[in-house]
């Protein structure tokens, strides 16, 4: 069921996820459409996120997304007023109890652990983003663990210190019992800048982009059951919970939006798995915390590699 509206208000709007913005001009979404927008998502009784350029809008644009609760998604430009923030690089500076989203790929985390802790003494809580996930191989494995591992260490004298601070790598698989993806076109929908409405923004920003509909005709997503869970064999079963099951890094990677690549599954369940130790070190420490969950021992990183035993 559709619960969530992502609208972006420029084409330079600040990219939180797995995808690059492309596009280098500022072109503002018509006011008009904006409000058309609200207006959808507001009959539709959706969560609507607007998702900011880096620089401010004109008056009469915030008056109108002033109008309706929302979800503010913004560079940390804009940090008074973010819900979410995006930071561009390893030196800025986050503001107390926030929230923020980092995007990098794998070797810079590694190199930038120093800086991750620092934030995470901070801010309650931090996504990080891979933006390599496409290149990923089994090799880097051992080495991404061990860099899961660090944090965590970080992460359980947090906590000790009474800070229970998320990160969504390692404490969101401790919090779930059940699947948490993206679900991009099924929970959620974008409306971009040129008025129409794509299953998320990485779609809007593919040189082949395919609209969904846009907010005077309604959305029209083809075959919408071969986006669900229900018709994804695999993750159906799979316990890696906070999965993003990125259906633009399916498309991409798979030729199969509902089928994830070989990379996603791994680095998932590397996660997964150091998620579970990071619990038993906290709970090592004497430390209770409400709504965590027992992750059970697993021998595969890919569930296709067991999919015959769950048939």
């Amino acid at each position: 069921m559709l619960t969530h509206l992502i609208i972006l208000l420029d084409d330079t709007s600040v990219s939180y996820c797995h995808y690059d913005v492309t596009k280098t001009e500022r072109r503002l979404i018509e006011l008009d459409v904006l409000k058309k927008g609200i207006v959808w998502g507001m009959k539709e009784n959706l969560n609507i996120q607007f998702v900011y350029p880096d620089y401010e809008l004109p008056v009469e644009y915030q008056a109108a997304i002033d109008s309706i609760d929302n979800t503010k998604i913004m560079p940390l430009c804009h940090s008074n007023s973010a819900d979410v923030l995006v930071l561009k690089n390893w030196e800025e500076i986050v503001p107390k109890d926030s929230t923020c989203i980092i995007r990098t790929c794998i070797c810079d985390l590694e190199s930038h652990l120093s800086t991750v802790e620092k934030w995470l003494s901070e801010v309650s809580r931090l996504n990080i983003v891979l933006t390599d996930i496409d290149e990923f191989s089994d090799e880097k494995v051992d080495e991404y663990s061990e860099t899961l591992d660090a944090i965590s260490v970080f992460l359980a004298e947090e906590y000790k210190q009474q800070h229970p601070v998320q990160l969504n790598l390692l404490t969101d698989r401790i919090l779930l019992t059940k699947m948490n993806n993206c679900n991009a076109g099924v929970s959620n929908v974008t409306l971009a800048p040129d008025g129409n409405f794509y299953l998320c923004p990485a779609f809007y920003y593919t040189e082949q982009r395919e609209c969904v509909g846009n907010p005077i005709n309604g959305l029209n997503i083809k075959n919408l059951q071969l986006l669900c869970l229900d018709h994804a064999p695999l993750c159906r079963r799979c316990d890696a919970y906070h999965c993003r099951r990125c259906i633009w890094q399916n498309q991409k990677l798979t030729l199969d939006a509902n089928t994830p690549s070989h990379q996603q599954c791994v680095i998932a369940h590397v996660e997964r798995n150091a998620s579970r130790r990071l619990m038993d070190m906290i709970v090592g420490k004497g430390i209770r915390i409400e709504n965590w969950h027992k992750i059970e021992e697993i021998d595969y990183l890919d569930p296709y590699n067991v999919f015959n035993k769950w048939k």
